[in-house]
């Protein structure tokens, strides 16, 4: 099957520190994670310390696009119960 997003929701999960998002393989619901540092990468005021799930929530529908990219490379390479996409997976 393939890896689809058909539902852009997305929610900020503080204990982990990431927004998390959800894809789909077939009927399989497959959780994705992003560290707040991939967001931060691409807005210098996400990397203070006050920054708001709100501001955090804009700057992943801003990138969502290589997000979901990210995302189908780090799926493809093996099942997991999740995945957490970090600055490295941007690379």
């Amino acid at each position: 099957m393939t890896l689809a997003f058909p539902n852009p929701s997305r929610s900020f999960d503080k204990a982990r520190n990431a927004v998390r998002f959800t894809g789909y393989d077939g009927m399989f619901e497959v959780p994705f994670f992003v560290d707040v540092g991939v967001l931060a990468m691409s807005d210098n005021e996400l990397c203070k310390a006050e920054a708001s799930e709100t501001s955090f929530l804009a700057a992943f529908d801003a990138l969502r696009t290589s997000i979901h990219a990210a995302a189908h490379k780090v799926y493809s390479k093996g099942s997991h119960t999740s995945y957490m996409l970090t600055v490295a997976e941007f690379r």
